[in-house]
């Protein structure tokens, strides 16, 4: 059964952020994520993961000032020492946190950019490498351009080509089931091929981008051939509720860990 992680970013958001670690705890998860969790100190968010008995499924590295359009920094040449400081930041929240997995977000700059190329290539060389200390993994994640117009890695194809190239073994790919079905769609081929170098699966439905089993996806045939493959991550709840988050729980029930008293 897919363990799922509770997107906290998203899910909860009608309470500050710091509140949604409980909440997620007490709707049933054990497991929860969150995009950037850097305007809190480490040790702040690590206290509220303890207290509310979860685990940190991933989180992602900073993506430079995103309230000026900033959606990553690693395909960025002029951007490299700011990407360097970015790993060691990230490494300190995953120390406290134990967190396990980091997602590194190329930024905006077009796929055919060799400049861009050339500097996304050596930034997770340094990423994986500074991570690797910690026996950390990093993942990429291609993402549609419906929703990010511009973002370096948009193809999953290439993605793997690109962890096959760098030949680093914790480097890794985040598929997202969301931006599978809208970039290429045939998900379940998709999570067949590619299930090797899969470390982190997100769902949300299609297109709407709300709770899963709600758009043009049976997300339930997914998650049974998650099991069938073996899959024994963790499904990050990265989805928009179209209501409160509770009410739109449903679909968790049949895969809910913890008891219903807590």
């Amino acid at each position: 059964m897919p363990r799922f992680a509770a997107n906290l970013t998203l899910m909860f958001a009608d309470r500050p952020f710091l509140e949604r670690f409980p909440a997620a705890a007490t709707a049933g998860f054990d497991a929860i994520e969150f995009l950037f969790p850097y305007e809190h100190p480490p040790e702040v968010i690590a206290g509220r993961i303890a207290a509310a008995g979860l685990d940190l499924a991933l989180f992602n590295l900073s993506p430079g000032d995103w309230a000026k359009g900033d959606r990553g920094l690693a395909a960025l040449p002029s951007r490299a020492a700011e990407f360097r400081a970015s790993v060691d930041l990230a490494l300190r929240y995953a120390a406290a946190t134990g967190a396990q997995r980091l997602h590194v977000m190329a930024g905006l700059a077009p796929a055919d950019d060799l400049a861009a190329g050339r500097a996304y290539r050596e930034a997770l060389r340094f990423a994986c490498d500074k991570a690797g200390e910690a026996g950390l993994t990093i993942l990429i994640e291609p993402i549609n351009a419906r929703d990010m117009p511009g973002y370096y890695l948009s193809d999953f194809r290439r993605a793997a080509d690109l962890i096959a190239e760098l030949d680093r073994s914790n480097l890794k790919l985040q598929f997202d089931v969301y931006h599978r079905q809208i970039l290429h769609g045939d998900v379940l081929t998709g999570l067949r091929e590619f299930a090797p170098i899969i470390s982190h699966v997100q769902v949300a439905s299609v297109p709407r981008r709300a709770e899963p089993n709600s758009g043009e996806l049976n997300d339930t045939l997914v998650f049974e051939a998650l099991d069938a493959l073996g899959y024994a991550g963790f499904v990050g709840c990265e989805y928009r509720p179209a209501g409160v988050t509770e009410e739109g729980l449903g679909w968790f029930a049949p895969y809910r860990r913890r008891a219903d008293s807590r």
